[in-house]
């Protein structure tokens, strides 16, 4: 990938998908702040959206997709939205909306996928690595997805080191983070941890292996086809009946008549004129 050169510290365009994210995010933390307010089943609702694994292995699969809705505390929730803006509005400076989403979805699932796999080794190898475990929930998942995306396409990119005013490319702020997950292995915190690196490496692979406009393009592209190609079929089959229907036909009238299966004409003497007269 070329070099792309310097970026001010700014936050991207409010459109497509980074805006779909944002809103669906802030109106799902709204609706679970109301809910806290109003009625007694907002921690229900926290305990089935959140991802437990324990919950997941006995049946509540929607989990590694919910989770990322779920969000605790002001603070918390601004931070993750506004990261969530700039990484995903710079992406989709480069990208479709297609790609983004279908990045930070493969993002969140894999790191959902990483707190089971921690979750099932610590329960047959080391319950040690189980200490402190709580249910997996805000997009962070998806938000290392995304900025891991961005240090491998757009390694040279440099962005302030917000609060200080200091430059420094995106392979060594997503160096930075990564680091800071691995130092987080060795604490309480190590199954948001292990997710959060799971969420990258999740993001990495969709960047080798997917389509260049996402996986929803590509199932989009493969439905259509299919649609035409079953038309297109049933065309076919209606002129190959039409056209026996006209040479039996014509046989009535005494000429004979040959139809190709795209109903064209075959002229076998093209100098016999007689079955025309």
């Amino acid at each position: 990938m070329p070099r792309i050169g310097s970026s001010p510290f700014a936050f991207p365009a409010f459109r497509g998908a980074t805006r779909r994210l944002i809103l669906v995010n802030l109106a799902a933390y709204f609706l679970l702040l109301i809910a806290s307010v109003a009625t007694s089943w907002a921690a229900q609702f926290e305990v089935w959206a959140t991802f437990n694994p324990v919950l997941f292995l006995h049946g509540y699969f929607w989990q590694p997709l919910t989770y990322s809705f779920v969000h605790s505390g002001l603070l918390g929730t601004l931070f993750e939205l506004l990261s969530l803006w700039f990484v995903a509005g710079f992406l989709e400076s480069y990208h479709d909306a297609n790609w983004v989403t279908s990045l930070y979805a493969v993002s969140v699932m894999g790191a959902a996928l990483a707190a089971l796999a921690l979750y099932l080794c610590g329960s047959t190898l080391a319950p040690s690595l189980l200490v402190g475990a709580h249910p997996l929930y805000g997009c962070f998942g998806g938000i290392f997805g995304l900025l891991a995306a961005i240090g491998l396409l757009y390694g040279d990119v440099q962005f302030m080191l917000f609060p200080l005013p200091i430059g420094i490319k995106a392979r060594y702020l997503v160096a930075i983070y990564a680091l800071i997950s691995i130092a987080m292995l060795f604490g309480e915190q190590r199954m948001y941890a292990f997710a959060q690196l799971g969420g990258a490496l999740a993001g990495l692979v969709f960047v080798r292996t997917a389509p260049r406009r996402g996986f929803s393009f590509r199932l989009g592209f493969a439905l259509s086809e299919s649609w035409y190609g079953i038309r297109n079929r049933y065309y076919r089959w209606k002129r190959r009946r039409a056209a026996r229907k006209f040479e039996v036909y014509m046989k009535r009238q005494g000429r004979t008549v040959k139809l190709d299966g795209q109903g064209h004409l075959l002229d076998d003497d093209p100098d016999d004129k007689k079955r025309w007269n």
